[in-house]
């Protein structure tokens, strides 16, 4: 607790975010063999590609987009935990080009260690971003955990021929980021010392529905959200299912203020180096220096869309390229 008697919610969970996501190595070991034969047609995403929802065709004009995504307390304020967690879980639904149309709330809550009170904040910011994003919120499902966590199962609607996906990236498209790194860093120093930082939050909270539909709009056909496996992690995905490789400018990818500060001094999560250690052997850096490297990998929790395509006000910061006879995905120069 703070000196004013605040309960700190980051000190009851063993992580934060989509930092507490289970290593995307790990990930892959887990989820292999689940996808392949036998799959119905009207499956259009499943898990072949680590896209970041499911869509199902049901008519000729339209699919349904589903995700799920909860986590535990990135930040202390219960409100702002609850709109966090509700955008992030939104996120995976524009990520796919979709709109979302119903979502249900997933809580686990230590009840005998934290007044429900704080649970109905949560909750509360959880409906004010879905009312946001014109999607309905209604029920859900609840456990008590000793640790506690949040999100959202979602469910929305897309064209079939207008989705963005992993698997659709091809060599000479450029890369666009939608909104800056260092998220993980500042949370992580915001988890130490309770500093709060409300640019994060807003970046955080921000929708990423304008984004997806300037997306959509310019004829882009690719691309992911950037959250627990970084900037590198996911970039690698998308290469990886589009079978391309992906050259990155690190002189332009944007940072939060207080980015760079927060690396210097220290507050990287272990879910960041477990990022970095997963990509390294896909990964061409030559010349660059691993505190930039470890910015390109931290872990952002709702972060920015990464786009294969240009998006009108947000910066290019690489490109797609022919596949590299060595397996090379990731080149950082």
């Amino acid at each position: 607790m703070t000196a004013t008697g605040l309960r700190r919610l980051t000190q009851y969970a063993h992580g934060g975010g989509c930092a507490c996501k289970i290593p995307p190595g790990e990930l892959d070991s887990i989820v292999a063999g689940l996808s392949g034969q036998g799959r119905s047609p009207d499956l259009l995403v499943g898990l072949d590609g680590g896209d970041d929802a499911a869509v199902v065709r049901i008519s000729g004009g339209t699919a349904i987009v589903a995700t799920a995504d909860f986590f535990t307390p990135v930040v202390d304020d219960p409100y702002d935990w609850g709109r966090i967690a509700a955008a992030n879980a939104l996120s995976d639904v524009y990520a796919m080009g979709g709109t979302p149309v119903v979502a249900v709330n997933l809580l686990a809550w230590p009840r005998d260690r934290l007044p429900m009170a704080l649970a109905a904040q949560v909750l509360r910011g959880g409906l004010d971003v879905a009312r946001e994003a014109g999607c309905h919120l209604a029920g859900g499902h609840s456990v008590d955990d000793p640790e506690p966590k949040y999100g959202l199962a979602v469910t929305g609607v897309a064209d079939p021929q207008r989705l963005l996906r992993n698997d659709s990236g091809r060599p000479g498209q450029p890369l666009t980021l939608t909104k800056p790194l260092g998220i993980g860093v500042l949370n992580s120093r915001h988890k130490a010392t309770g500093q709060p930082f409300p640019h994060a939050v807003a970046a955080m909270t921000a929708l990423n529905r304008e984004a997806a539909e300037a997306a959509l709009d310019k004829g882009a056909r690719c691309a992911t959200d950037v959250t627990g496996f970084g900037l590198l992690g996911h970039l690698h995905k998308l290469a990886r299912a589009s079978r391309v490789s992906a050259y990155v400018d690190a002189a332009a990818v944007p940072y939060l203020d207080g980015a760079r500060r927060a690396l210097a001094d220290g507050y990287v999560s272990g879910g960041t180096r477990r990022n970095l250690d997963w990509v390294r052997p896909h990964l061409d850096a030559t010349g660059v220096g691993e505190d930039e490297l470890l910015l390109l990998a931290d872990a952002q929790t709702s972060g920015g869309l990464l786009v294969a395509g240009e998006v009108p006000g947000h910066p290019v910061v690489g490109e797609l390229r022919e596949a590299r006879p060595d397996g090379i995905t990731l080149v950082v120069r």
